[in-house]
């Protein structure tokens, strides 16, 4: 609708000079040829010597006189509906979460009526989707699985609340919140497991977590992520519990004993590295570098000894990974003691370089970080929120298309895709995308397109490609429809070399047609990349979601950005434009909030459009008649006070509070968003319909005044056959016809509403009849020439049936024309209020 404003107004700007140059050409024709004749009481004013000359200060008269085409309020009027739309969001106590007391805020008020335009929703798994909070499931250990249960007979059996913890007792430090029902991974460590305790010791060495220890033994750990949280726990109730830190020293307690490492360095975590280490000498002098990552990173950093055990835990990621769960890779390496001290000197060199500084210490942790031993996986738990699957399968019935992207690995981002109902077994196919090189992602998402649409284009030159739009900055791509429904999963290496110049083209094409898009092991970069490439080349807007500083760059892309408060701080929510806790509210800012305020601002526009061509016009045709000499149809009061006073309440009241149907059915009928997304309601087409509209009201609401008041005479046989009453009966056809208009617009009617429509009229006869009196003539002469005109027009039966068929030639082809669409063509609003009523 934004984009449309700008084009309306100079469409508008175009038919004001174009209504004004009749006139201007008029008034010439008719100085010329009759003014002449009326030069004694109609003389041209001072320096006018030509007719000509005369049309030329006419055409700015009529500038002057029919500028209230020109719509100079509908800025003001749209702020205050967007605030009001704004304040809606704000106090709907059905998008409060009362667990963490927070409301749903837009932050925003100018995109209100976007949120019912939504065509694609980019999200953010971890925070977004699940809940953000960690729990340690399951880890493989030098090649042995931990975390699932079994039976007698070695089956392996469901885990519920039935199912016998782990006691921790043995250990005075544990987390009484932690819980684990794998005894073997217990007796492993009490038994002294080399690689369980070297496993665990990493746990609780390599991360940035801070203790916090008010109460002796009470201990709480404040992380920057939920993940780093989880792990340190674990490894807190298993026996190796991190204790303190200081800048030089890490304290942990290895089974009862406090042990006091010398933290010599870290290399910290980035998403280009995925993986973080630090370097600590232990109590003995041993001198170990613990690294923990993202699988497909550390793989390539493995000792070449490593490789069955790497075969035997990339089995166990895989299995964790297909049970949703959040995996990382855990190694170690010794260090000698001259080649550290050499890379320590280096580091510190580096660290304290004033150019390329970031680039030496990659270098530098890229050289240290080779030949590491793997010591196994861990594998997090990151619970779905509730109603995701619910809200997720209501968006994509409202023809929203949903797009994941997430950092987790492909298994992972499924699982949690068909946990969701993002993706489901019903589906024609789910293509991966894991192209290695830029001719094989390209080869794939081609036979993709090839198989959910034989006859796409399949030609990679752009000249090829129909275009539904061109120009040298903005080339649309037309929707193009799959055979069916189809889901589409790309990794990170593959989405890289998919946002290539060359291939970027293909990506959008492809994944467009797909009812879902997973995009897994991207970065930050790569998300906000995805959202610029589908605002690039689709007519489409836009939403993105998440919950994280990793999200900002995401959520600042889109049109609308949507931040939820949840684990991670508040950065996403400070970058947003809206904010609320969950990821169900989803569901409710979109197909109630945003729908109803598309809805409100599309018929306030058509009715503002509307009321404004039928007020001018009438000065235009009156233009005819009066010698084209710019003189007003009304009394000037009126038309200072017909936008400010006796129409600006009502259309307010409709823009505030209209709806075709309550809530509850626009989520029961989510069908009812897809109008909204084609831009239905208003676009090019229904304001020309509203400048004709205008302009047949404008006809009736002057020729009928004035057939009616031609030659007229009162009952008591005294002419009444003058500008005034004329300009009274016009000016009250008008207002009576508007009123009648909003009526006939408005779906949901409130004390409000009524009060607005019924005071406007009582208010315009009022003042009308209180200007039009005799005590305001005698104390305002000059301003107030209407005198008696009220008392003398309204009081004719002939004037109330002239202003009876105005009102009726105005509303009868609307009346008539809404009907026969509603029987032969109804919208979806339409159908669900005649199954509401019959229900």
């Amino acid at each position: 609708i934004n984009s449309l404003f700008l084009f309306f107004f100079l469409q508008i700007f175009a038919f004001l000079a174009l209504m004004c140059l009749i006139l201007a050409i008029g008034n010439g024709i008719w100085e010329y040829d009759k003014g002449y004749y009326f030069q004694v009481y109609l003389p041209w004013a001072e320096g006018v010597n030509s007719a000509s000359y005369s049309g030329f200060l006419m055409f700015w008269s009529y500038v002057i006189i029919l500028n209230t085409v020109v719509p100079i309020s509908l800025y003001v009027s749209v702020e205050i509906i967007r605030l009001g739309n704004s304040f809606y969001i704000d106090w709907d106590r059905k998008m409060y979460y009362p667990l963490n007391d927070t409301p749903a805020q837009a932050r925003t008020t100018t995109l209100n009526e976007e949120l019912g335009q939504i065509k694609y929703i980019f999200s953010d798994k971890t925070g977004t989707l699940t809940q953000n909070i960690m729990c340690f499931n399951k880890c493989s250990i030098n090649g042995k699985s931990y975390g699932d249960v079994y039976d007698l007979s070695g089956q392996r059996i469901e885990i519920n609340e039935k199912t016998e913890k782990v006691d921790f007792s043995y250990n005075p430090l544990a987390d009484p919140k932690f819980a684990f029902y794998d005894h073997s991974l217990v007796e492993a460590v009490k038994l002294n497991d080399v690689p369980t305790h070297r496993f665990f010791r990493l746990l609780s060495l390599c991360h940035t977590v801070m203790p916090e220890e008010k109460k002796e033994g009470n201990l709480v750990y404040q992380a920057q992520s939920p993940d780093e949280g989880a792990l340190v726990t674990a490894a807190r109730n298993f026996g190796f519990v991190f204790r303190a830190r200081t800048p030089e020293t890490i304290t942990v307690v290895e089974m009862g004993e406090t042990k006091i490492y010398k933290l010599l360095a870290i290399l910290d975590f980035n998403n280009v590295r995925k993986r973080m280490s630090v370097i600590v000498r232990s109590p003995e002098g041993d001198l170990t570098l613990y690294c923990k990552g993202a699988d497909t990173i550390l793989y390539e950093l493995l000792h070449s000894s490593c490789d069955s055990l790497k075969e035997e835990t990339t089995e166990h990621l895989n299995e964790f990974a297909g049970e949703g769960l959040r995996t990382l890779v855990v190694a170690y390496k010794n260090l000698d003691e001259d080649y550290f001290q050499d890379w320590i000197r280096r580091h510190h060199e580096a660290s304290t370089a004033l150019e390329g500084r970031e680039d030496k210490l990659s270098e530098l942790y890229e050289e240290i970080e080779k030949d590491l031993m793997l010591l196994g996986a861990t594998a997090i738990e990151d619970k779905l929120q509730d109603g995701v699957p619910q809200t997720i399968e209501t968006l994509a019935k409202a023809n929203i298309k949903i797009w994941v992207l997430t950092g987790d690995k492909q298994e992972t981002a499924m699982n949690i895709g068909y946990s969701c109902n993002l993706l489901y077994d019903d589906m024609d196919d789910v293509f991966i995308i894991e192209g290695s090189t830029s001719d094989d992602v390209l080869n794939e998402l081609r036979n993709a397109r090839k198989k959910m649409k034989p006859d796409s284009f399949l030609d990679s030159d752009e000249n090829n490609i129909q275009f539904e739009k061109a120009s040298k900055n903005n080339k649309i791509l037309p929707d193009e429809q799959a055979n069916g429904v189809y889901g589409l999963v790309i990794t990170g290496h593959s989405l890289a070399y998919a946002l290539e110049g060359n291939l970027e083209l293909e990506l959008v094409r492809t994944a467009c047609m797909c009812k879902v898009v997973i995009c897994c092991r991207v970065t930050p970069l790569q998300k906000a990349q995805v959202v610029e490439l589908v605002k690039k080349y689709k007519k489409a807007v836009t939403l993105a979601i998440g919950d994280g500083a990793n999200d900002v760059s995401m959520i600042k892309t889109a049109h609308i950005g949507v931040g939820i408060s949840g684990q991670e701080g508040m950065q996403a929510v400070l970058s947003s434009d809206f904010s609320f806790a969950q990821f169900r509210y989803l569901q409710r800012l979109l197909l109630v909030h945003g729908r109803w305020s598309y809805i409100r601002m599309c018929k306030f526009l058509k009715y503002f459009f509307y009321k404004n061509f039928a007020f001018t016009l009438v000065h235009f045709w009156y233009g005819f008649f009066s010698g084209f000499s710019a003189q007003t149809v009304y009394d000037e009061w009126f038309i200072t006070l017909y936008n400010l006073v006796y129409t600006s309440l009502p259309v307010l009241g409709m823009s505030l509070f209209d709806q075709d149907v309550d809530d509850r059915w626009s989520i029961l009928f989510p069908q009812l968003y897809v109008p909204g997304q084609q831009n239905l309601y208003f676009n090019k087409m229904v304001f020309v319909t509203c400048m004709l509209q205008g302009i047949y009201s404008s006809l009736i609401l002057f020729f009928i005044p004035y057939g009616a008041m031609y030659n007229t005479m009162r009952s008591d046989g005294k002419a009444i056959a003058d500008y005034q009453s004329f300009a009274l009966m016009a000016q009250t056809c008008l207002l009576i016809v508007v009123s009648v208009q909003i009526g006939l617009d408005t779906s949901y009617w409130t004390v409000v509403n009524q009060f607005f429509i019924w005071g406007s009229l009582s208010v315009y006869f009022a003042i009308t009849f209180t200007m039009y009196s005799d005590g305001m003539y005698l104390i305002f002469t000059a301003s107030f020439p209407f005198i008696g005109t009220a008392r003398n027009t309204l009081s004719q039966p002939n004037v109330w049936l002239a202003i009876f068929l105005s009102i009726t030639l105005c509303v009868l082809p609307v009346v008539g024309f809404r009907f026969l669409k509603a029987q032969l063509k109804p919208t979806p609003s339409e159908k669900v209020r005649s199954l509401v009523k019959s229900a």
